[in-house]
């Protein structure tokens, strides 16, 4: 199979480009700069060079393949006009997506998340498929969107990834509350810590992609959450151990101090299964755990690439 794959030199892209090469597809990779561009090609990608504001690109490169991955997000909001206009960046690039596979049962497969959903319960793949949970200017409205393509004849299907997809080299989440451990001086948590958030690590992340890329029935939701709720403290506690610092509750009116633009979600208490993803594809995660990831410390190496 041709698969375009946006964002595969990213963070769950760099591994899901191996695995589908090793399954005997061939990649197109969407790169935005000349490092993603050489890092596609080392790893045996075919490069179409744009980003997700291309929309002419990512329709020619759509129509193209047999089946489009899309992982690609605006993440530096920063520097692109805030959450919402990445979102409604891809929103646009659905779009799109669905122009170019319309009427051709061909897969396309969505990046999305669990933050958002009804959080203080165990979320599942039947939850968040109505517009109560969202509306259409939000990625949960632009995951309703995608799966709706199912009825355009597109094998349609969307997997909400969890809030840390960890692994060697993640700069994200859990690379951030290390780094606030050190410049604190200690480990902290807000409250009990009881707050829950599943994970999953990036290999195992980048197999179930290539499950739904090839199996998974229009109009699937798909949890790729291999730990269904790690308890904030256990991480806190794993990161004290590892830079040999206290670990210690921050109260909730301290926690946007402490924590800075994380508090909020660290707040969030947002357990979430599998079970019915593994009973439709037979995912079986075989990778770390996030607490037995971090005890292998490779988040406390000072050589580690910059955090979000």
């Amino acid at each position: 199979m041709r698969v375009f794959v946006t964002g595969a030199s990213g963070w769950i892209g760099s591994a899901l480009t191996p695995e589908l090469i090793g399954a005997g597809h061939q990649v197109v990779g969407l790169a935005r700069s000349d490092a993603s561009a050489a890092a596609l090609t080392k790893a045996g990608a075919e490069v179409v060079h744009g980003t997700l504001d291309d929309l002419d690109v990512l329709r020619d490169a759509a129509a193209a393949s047999d089946g489009v991955v899309h992982l690609a997000f605006k993440h530096d909001i920063a520097f692109n006009g805030g959450f919402q206009s990445a979102t409604d960046a891809d929103r646009r690039a659905v779009e799109t997506f669905g122009n170019a596979l319309a009427g051709s049962a061909r897969p396309f497969v969505l990046a999305s998340g669990l933050l958002g959903l009804t959080p203080g319960r165990v979320v599942t793949e039947e939850d968040g498929r109505t517009s109560e949970a969202g509306g259409p200017q939000t990625r949960l409205g632009t995951a309703r969107l995608a799966l709706a393509l199912a009825d355009r004849d597109i094998r349609s299907s969307v997997v909400r990834l969890p809030p840390t997809v960890h692994g060697e080299g993640d700069p994200g989440f859990m690379a951030t509350l290390v780094g606030i451990a050190r410049d604190k001086g200690v480990s902290g948590y807000i409250g009990d810590g009881s707050q829950r958030w599943p994970a999953a690590h990036r290999i195992d992340a980048a197999h179930l992609f290539r499950l739904a890329l090839e199996n998974a029935p229009a109009g699937s939701v798909l949890h790729g959450a291999a730990d269904q709720g790690v308890p904030i403290r256990s991480i806190a506690e794993a990161i004290g151990r590892h830079l040999n610092l206290r670990t210690r509750s921050v109260s909730t009116d301290d926690a946007a101090e402490h924590f800075a633009w994380l508090a909020g979600l660290l707040a969030i208490d947002i357990p979430a299964s599998s079970e019915l993803t593994r009973e439709l594809l037979g995912w079986q995660p075989t990778q770390p755990s996030l607490v037995e990831d971090l005890e292998k410390g490779h988040y406390f190496r000072t050589d580690r690439p910059a955090q979000l």
